[in-house]
This record gives C-alpha cells, sequence and structure tokens, in this order.
C-alpha cells in the first residue's frame, strides 16, 4: 500500500504542571507530547495496538518554552522498512513557524506475540520533503 506524506498537527498550552525547576518546559513531558504526536501518525497507518515506540532520534531543544505559550507539534510518517515506520516530528510555537524540537521516532510494527511483522506500507515522498526523507535516511538503522 503506497501513502503520501501527510502531516496531523495538535496544538497543546504548556501549563504550570509542565514546567520544571527552571520555569520552562521539562524536557520529559515534551519527550512524552514528542512520542504520542508520532504515534498518532504511525497510527493513522497501522491499528495503534500493533506498533511500539523503539527509538527516539534526536530532540535537541532551539530555545525554552514557557508557561502560557501555546505550541503545535506536526508529525508525519516519512520513510518506512519491512516492519518500521518512521515518524518526523517538529514542535513549534503555534503562532510562528520557529522550530523549537524536532527529530525521528522509529516505530515497529508487532503481531500478537510482540514480534515484528511486514506492514507492506511504501511512503511516497514529493519533492517538497526530500530533504526530510534523506535526514531520516541518514538516522541508525534499527534492524527491523
Amino acid at each position: 500500500m503506497t501513502q503520501e506524506v501527510k502531516f496531523y498537527s495538535t496544538n497543546r498550552l504548556v501549563k504550570s504542571e509542565d514546567l520544571n525547576h527552571h520555569g520552562t518546559l521539562f524536557a520529559g513531558r515534551a519527550a512524552e507530547w514528542f512520542v504520542e504526536y508520532g504515534f498518532i501518525a504511525a497510527s493513522t497507518l497501522l491499528p495503534p495496538h500493533s506498533i511500539i515506540c523503539v527509538k527516539i532520534h534526536g530532540m535537541t531543544f532551539q530555545r525554552p518554552v514557557k508557561a502560557g505559550e501555546t505550541i503545535c507539534f506536526e508529525s508525519c510518517i516519512i520513510t518506512t522498512g519491512k516492519t518500521s515506520l518512521t515518524a518526523y516530528i517538529k514542535m513549534h510555537h503555534s503562532l510562528k513557524e520557529d522550530v523549537i524540537v524536532d527529530g525521528f521516532i522509529t516505530f515497529v510494527h508487532i503481531n500478537n506475540e510482540t514480534r515484528p511483522t511486514p506492514h507492506d506500507i511504501i511512503i511516497e515522498v514529493s519533492e517538497e520533503y526530500q530533504d526530510l526523507l534523506k535526514r531520516a535516511e541518514s538516522l541508525p538503522r534499527h534492524t527491523h
């Protein structure tokens, strides 16, 4: 099954319970959201119960995020392997395109015994996303 790259967007309000001891967005909370929105993109192609996260590839903050800011997460599946899906996720301010953090997550399609199983999905990447694809293809490959 061939699919085109499709982005999914979700906005979040950063609240006081999301902050660290410096008063900025706690990286652990951002990582939780990062994985969640990557999973959302993967679950548009495969049943959610058959997907597991195996690796987060990079997640470097470009600037701190404070309480009261609204941030937008955009995610898509950018490439696939035999049993894997690689999602690209970026977080930016909801009103601007300034990227605060971005990176990739590898998910694996599993069967009922939690063994990797082929998914037969191919992502067709248009010219617009070729640089993103090159970044994804340069990531260390998971063995699945």
